[in-house]
């Protein structure tokens, strides 16, 4: 399979810069066709009984027409199209009407949030839910995979005996047998500290374990460290981090620093210690997304669109019985599109950035962009061509000022993964 850059092969010789234009200003052709649609038409058209099903390809409008109602506070005529999107989509369908019942659920929290607040996500459930999105896409894989051959780098540059990993909401940790493997290659193999954060006790001392004893079957050195969160998804208490001399320390932020933009100095003075901390390397992952517009209109045009492409991987690359597709659609990406649509304000924590903002923030923190490898890349293409062979699937990198990795589906970039020192 040969993974090509986003779009078709004849605009793969355009320039850097038209690349980002696109990815930064693509939302106002969408919203432009959008206004097209008649709204008090498909309003009296609704009241009147007089619209059919629509096809597949029409359910994306209508799904923009109940936003443009919604954020107009046209609440009457939502409600009447809510109905009928309600009536035309499944979550046994096909993608655009899996995708719609996403979209129709959230937009339903959203038309109810003062009267219904928006339920907390079964933590059992995210956390199946989460497994299976390592299982059945390329999507952690890709990132895991990426950020670890940089961490590997850093730590052969870096010629010392240990090595402490800083892992914000380490989750299962599946990320991390993999690097001890290699570590475990090395020779003498460095010792191994990880310390992981997370929301739940008991789930970081499950994990602690389960590496432990992977790291005992490879005669490692290692010792895991549970840094608790609290309870309403705040930041951990850096100050709890122990720090060694002699460690090169390696800070792993995956798919974690989005949910610091809920107030403007969260990020920064996260970033201002991490920076304190020193470390040899800061690996950051994260949606190709712009979900954090405080229009809601806007943030619902571009969710649609990036989710469209995600329904649209599993729907070519899980058949449709998978159980668990339907977990990762139903769980996980919608509960982040519950997020999105229906919360405001600092409930809402999916505030999704598109890799040129992260740079920019990172480097106005001291930070210097690390080029990933050509190694790097070598691993990320076969990954792909050995697991998920589907030509729809698309690896592009960023040109040599950037250095960054976007992994997408067609046209349409998802994640990004960089490193910074």
């Amino acid at each position: 399979m040969m993974l090509g850059s986003f779009g078709s092969s004849s605009s793969s010789s355009r320039s850097h810069d038209h690349f980002d234009a696109v990815n930064t200003n693509h939302l106002r052709p969408l919203v432009h066709h959008h206004r097209t649609t008649d709204i008090d038409g498909v309003a009296a058209g609704l009241q009147y009984g007089r619209l059919s099903a629509p096809p597949a390809t029409q359910l994306r409008q209508l799904l923009l027409t109940c936003a443009e109602l919604v954020s107009r506070s046209d609440l009457s005529a939502a409600h009447r199209l809510l109905s009928f999107l309600s009536a035309n989509a499944s979550p046994l369908g096909d993608s655009a009407e899996r995708l719609a019942h996403q979209f129709v659920r959230a937009l339903s929290h959203r038309l109810h949030r003062h009267v219904i607040p928006l339920p907390p996500p079964d933590p059992a459930a995210l956390q199946s839910s989460y497994l299976c999105l390592n299982q059945v896409t390329p999507f952690l894989r890709f990132i895991h995979l990426t950020a670890n051959q940089a961490i590997l780098e850093a730590v052969d540059r870096g010629q010392r005996r240990a090595v402490h990993v800083v892992d914000f909401d380490i989750m299962h940790g599946v990320q991390w047998p993999p690097l001890m493997q290699a570590l475990a290659d090395r020779y003498p193999p460095p010792a191994l500290r990880i310390t992981g954060t997370g929301r739940d006790l008991e789930t970081l001392r499950r994990t602690g374990d389960r590496l432990a004893k992977f790291a005992h079957s490879l005669g490692m050195r290692f010792q895991f460290h549970p840094v608790l969160a609290d309870d309403n998804g705040g930041d951990p208490p850096l100050s709890s981090i122990v720090f060694l001399p002699d460690e090169t320390l390696a800070v792993n932020c995956t798919l974690y620093l989005h949910r610091l933009l809920k107030s403007g100095d969260r990020l920064r003075l996260f970033l201002c210690q991490i920076k304190e901390m020193r470390p040899k390397v800061v690996t950051v992952a994260e949606r190709e997304a712009s979900h954090n517009h405080p229009l809601f209109l806007k943030r619902f045009v571009e969710a649609v669109d990036h989710y469209a492409a995600v329904f649209d991987s599993l729907e070519a690359t899980l058949p449709p019985s998978s159980r668990e597709r339907a977990a990762v659609e139903q769980v996980w990406f919608g509960g982040e599109i519950a997020d999105i649509v229906a919360a405001e304000g600092e409930k809402r924590g999916e505030r999704h950035e598109r890799f040129g903002w992260w740079e920019e923030v990172m480097r106005g923190s001291g930070f210097r962009n690390v080029g990933l490898s050509p190694f790097a890349l070598s691993q990320a293409k076969l990954l792909l061509r050995l697991h998920y062979p589907s030509e729809g699937y698309q690896l592009r990198v960023m040109p040599p000022d950037s250095n960054c990795f976007l992994l997408g589906w067609q046209n349409q970039p998802l994640f990004s993964v960089s490193s910074w020192h």
